[in-house]
């Protein structure tokens, strides 16, 4: 087999870039670990190549506890006028998504007593359809209903190397309201009570 050499570029990292091109998924340093040969230190290679990709329209970066191509960050506004953006989800999955991620493992039950109303199957079933959550076993209590967790995929979507990259309660916590909000009278009770008498 004849090596071909790229100027910059050695074989360890064309092969390495080939895979993470070709892969649906972030690339682990497992897989890169099987796929290069046993004397190559994986990190520096990908380090190099990372390196090498920094000035281009697209980069390597880390998600989901690998490494995988993303649009360059300055170029995403641009990006936006000639690539449709995937369909957002509806603010019921979303807030569903959250409390899966910072909650998980979970149950249905659990979730919707965080949310405060009731969860349809439909949202889960979104979820699912979009990889974004899996199901992580059953819980031991009566009816054993199933304990959900969130995917691969749900870091590689939110740009997350993994969960401990979440942002963290007291960061989104909004500001404590300034003088004149807080010096506000409460509202009362008042409209509530007409509208039960009427």
């Amino acid at each position: 087999m004849t090596v071909l050499m790229v100027e910059g570029f050695t074989p360890e990292m064309r092969l390495a870039e080939a895979a993470i091109f070709a892969a649906t998924q972030p690339v682990t340093t497992r897989m890169l670990a099987k796929l290069l040969p046993e004397y190559v230190d994986v990190e520096a290679v990908m380090a190099a190549l990372a390196a090498a990709y920094e000035p281009r329209g697209v980069n390597i970066v880390t998600v989901g506890g690998g490494w995988q191509f993303r649009t360059a960050p300055d170029l995403a506004p641009a990006l936006r006028k000639v690539v449709e953006l995937p369909r957002r989800l509806p603010r019921v999955a979303m807030e569903c998504l959250a409390i899966i991620a910072y909650h998980q493992p979970c149950t249905r039950t659990e979730i919707e007593e965080i949310r405060g109303a009731a969860l349809s199957q439909n949202t889960l079933d979104l979820l699912l359809e979009n990889g974004l959550i899996t199901p992580k076993g059953r819980k031991e209590t009566p009816g054993r209903p199933t304990l959900w967790g969130t995917t691969p995929a749900f870091l590689a979507q939110f740009g997350l190397n993994d969960l401990r990259e979440l942002p963290k309660r007291e960061e989104l916590l909004i500001d404590p309201p300034g003088p004149a909000l807080a010096a506000a009278p409460a509202p009362t009770a008042a409209p509530a009570q007409e509208a039960e008498q009427e």
